[in-house]
């Protein structure tokens, strides 16, 4: 016989920790999990995220219920949804704003790590498992957004499945391969469906554990930027830190009140939002023989979009070749590595080779990918001193400040017609957005950085 297991708890309790690791389970990750005392606004977004992802997930089950994945009657069944199921339209229009309202969490939550450095070591880990659940976010909203088989729905799965055939030599059994047939059809939406419904929720769901794991492997970050685990009383906890639970956990409530309410005003008020959230071309039934006069993604992919649309010839040939050409000589000149010089050269000039060989087409579709792509590399992009921005100079945070307002340009031009007035801004946002990125390891190191205290700034209220 196996030896006995011993526990504290006794009763139910004590009967289930002998099985299972309850209690064990509650202390690390709850109660006896350490947070930074000096949380702020920022921090409330990574549990509104945990919130949207359940009522996401509630949500999609009951529609799942009454939705026929199926070209010739998808369409009708939301429309019984919204018009015949009980408080459907309530369910339908919580999971339409829901969507929105996680990218929103998210992009927030994001930039809070980097507003904080919450991705630099020992938290390299963290921020991948993130980007990952980022971009797992982005393929359910895709094909989740196909689903209601709406005219615009129907051409925005049209024309970004068809960004794949630009891909050399593969892209074209690629997207008929994505698409199942020669054009977006039934075999699309049924494999969209499996793939919203069962595939990538268990992809997301399987990165938020990790990203949780992790996260309570080495610690949270906080404002401050300073490891709360190198000051720890002579009981061993940390002198600046606080149980998650309860405090964390009731100050979260704060949070998700206020979310609630923005929440159940635009649900009840505006779950269009003007368009937005949902498309007005989406109440009229997908016509595969009327293309709209303007097909735009979903908000929230737009900014990326505006990327793939910035990048035509002229752009790759009149700007790009001499930034990266700008680029090299300041790799050139500042690496002291003969490999980094050397990688620096070689990917140059096989870009700019490729520009003269390879159709703009794929290379819009490559600068979009490397649009998210490149947040990758962020824990090793930042070579600044300090993690938060707090100690950094005043001209970092006017960096971060243009970043947004770039962010927000290439968003808003996203959703436009094209003409050349849009292509011109979004061509130089573009170019912005990648020298953000491309050149932090030089302008992160510069400045004039004040002292990081040794123990966090917290005021108590």
């Amino acid at each position: 016989m196996a030896q006995e297991k011993t526990v504290e708890t006794t009763g139910l309790l004590g009967w289930i920790d002998h099985r299972f690791p309850l209690t064990k389970l509650w202390k690390e990750h709850l109660s006896e999990y350490y947070a930074p005392k000096n949380f702020n606004f920022w921090y409330f977004f990574g549990s509104l995220a945990m919130l949207v992802l359940v009522l996401q997930i509630a949500t999609g089950i009951v529609l799942t219920m009454h939705y026929k994945p199926d070209a010739a009657q998808a369409f009708a069944s939301v429309e019984y949804i919204m018009r015949d199921v009980p408080w459907g339209w309530l369910i339908r229009y919580m999971h339409s704003t829901g969507a929105s309202a996680f990218f929103v969490v998210v992009y927030l939550h994001m930039f809070r790590g980097l507003l904080y450095g919450s991705y630099r070591k020992p938290r390299e880990l963290i921020w991948i498992f993130g980007c990952m659940i980022f971009l797992a976010l982005m393929a359910e909203a895709f094909m989740g957004y196909l689903l209601p088989w709406g005219q615009m729905s129907y051409w925005g799965a049209q024309v970004i499945v068809n960004l794949f055939s630009a891909i050399p030599f593969i892209g074209p059994e690629l997207s008929i391969w994505i698409r199942g047939d020669y054009v977006v059809g039934d075999a699309t939406l049924n494999r969209f469906f499996s793939f919203h419904v069962i595939a990538v929720p268990l992809v997301l769901l399987g990165l938020v554990v990790a990203h949780i794991i992790a996260l309570h492997e080495v610690g949270s970050n906080n404002p401050d930027g300073i490891e709360i685990k190198a000051k720890k009383g002579a009981d061993g906890i940390p002198l600046d830190g606080i149980p998650f639970h309860p405090y964390y956990t009731v100050h979260d409530i704060l949070g998700v009140a206020v979310f609630l309410m923005a929440f159940s005003a635009i649900l009840f008020f505006a779950p269009e939002f003007g368009g937005y959230f949902l498309e007005y071309n989406n109440f009229i039934p997908a016509d595969p023989l009327v293309t709209p006069p303007h097909i735009a993604p979903v908000w929230y992919f737009t900014p990326f979009y505006s990327i793939l649309r910035a990048t035509t010839e002229d752009f790759l040939m009149w700007w790009m070749i001499p930034f990266l050409i700008a680029f090299t000589l300041l790799v050139l000149v500042s690496a002291r590595s003969g490999l980094s010089k050397a990688i620096a050269v070689a990917v140059s000039a096989v870009l700019i080779v490729g520009f003269f060989v390879i159709d703009a087409k794929f290379w819009g579709v490559v600068a979009m990918g490397a649009s998210v792509m490149i947040l990758f590399a962020l824990p090793w992009i930042d070579q600044s001193p300090a993690r938060s921005i707090r100690y950094r100079p005043a001209f970092h945070r006017w960096l971060y400040g243009i970043f947004v307002v770039v962010f927000f340009v290439l968003g808003y031009f996203g959703t436009l017609s094209p003409s050349p007035t849009n292509e011109f801004f979004s061509k130089i946002g573009t170019l912005i957005y990648f020298a953000f990125f491309l050149l932090m390891p030089w302008w992160s190191t510069m400045g004039r950085f004040k002292p990081v205290p040794d123990r966090v700034t917290f005021a108590a209220h």
